[in-house]
């Protein structure tokens, strides 16, 4: 049965909302739920290395802002936890005029290159495994490389490549037996030039091996 079309809770102009996915243990408890379904927050305490009483901290005030929401329990004893929605947006140049924004993009990029780090892990025990079609070796890939874009060029790049990603899925899920989950991490991340070295500039000296009592 296909999946329903994404929903969204968009932070540009919730700068409580903002402020709450501050702490990257918030943003790993979300992604969890959006990735691996409801679970408890005993459930969500192993894969964090946390106690459930810091899971279960966390997951009230990312309900309290609106990302999560309470899913049937089994029994009523427990408590279970859902994602409020699958995508989290904002548009970044209206975002940085909120309070905390900085902080926010930071947190959450680095929780995208440890999610990647996890997936790489995941991805290659599943192929040992056998979990995955063998056909997956080919077809699976991590690419890097620089390219000169301009700030236009390059937000051009990602709505585009977003637009793809999204036409793709929609048509490999309407029942395909040969689709599978499928992380994919997208980056487009300016550095400075750094200055050109004066060739003409004189070497220093080699002073020669350090003597004893001496920093070299």
């Amino acid at each position: 049965m296909p999946e329903q079309p994404p929903s969204r809770i968009d932070l540009t102009h919730n700068p409580a909302a903002l402020k709450a996915l501050t702490h990257p243990l918030r943003v790993r408890l979300l992604g969890l739920l959006r990735s691996e379904g409801p679970a408890t927050a005993s459930e969500l305490a192993a894969p964090t290395g946390e106690t459930s009483a810091s899971t279960s901290y966390h997951l009230r005030v990312l309900a309290r802002h609106g990302f999560v929401s309470e899913a049937p329990a089994r029994d009523a004893r427990e408590r279970r936890w859902q994602a409020a929605h699958t995508l989290t947006t904002w548009d970044n140049e209206a975002l940085l005029d909120q309070p905390g924004a900085e902080v926010f993009l930071a947190t959450t990029r680095r929780q995208q290159v440890d999610h990647l780090g996890r997936t790489l892990d995941r991805h290659e025990a599943d192929l040992a495994a056998g979990r995955l079609d063998p056909a997956w070796r080919a077809a699976a890939h991590l690419d890097d490389y620089e390219v000169r874009l301009t700030p236009a060029s390059a937000a051009e790049l990602g709505r585009e490549f977003t637009a793809r990603a999204a036409e793709l899925a929609a048509r490999d899920d309407a029942g395909n037996p040969e689709a599978a989950r499928v992380v994919v991490v997208t980056a487009a991340l300016p550095v400075a030039d750094r200055p050109a070295r004066d060739a003409e500039a004189p070497e220093a000296p080699d002073a020669g091996p350090a003597q004893d009592g001496e920093t070299p």
